[in-house]
């Protein structure tokens, strides 16, 4: 974060767990925490990092966007 009153500090990180919670953790309820902690660990790695559409990618996936760079 940067100084005080820089309203731009968290949009990232605001953005995602946004994201993180209306595409995951509103739609469902878990049990345990554990069972949350695995879900939410299995959302960032097995699908926001790399197949969820980003608009900063132009509307396509990681993956998609790697290889067609490569």
């Amino acid at each position: 974060m940067s100084g005080k009153g820089n309203c731009y500090d968290n949009s990232a990180v605001e953005t995602f767990f946004k994201s993180l919670k209306a595409e995951m953790i509103w739609r469902r309820r878990w049990p345990t925490r554990r069972q949350a902690e695995a879900a939410i660990f299995q959302y960032i790695n097995g699908f926001y990092n790399s197949r969820r559409r980003h608009s900063y990618l132009g509307g396509i996936s990681p993956l998609a966007f790697e290889a067609k760079v490569a």
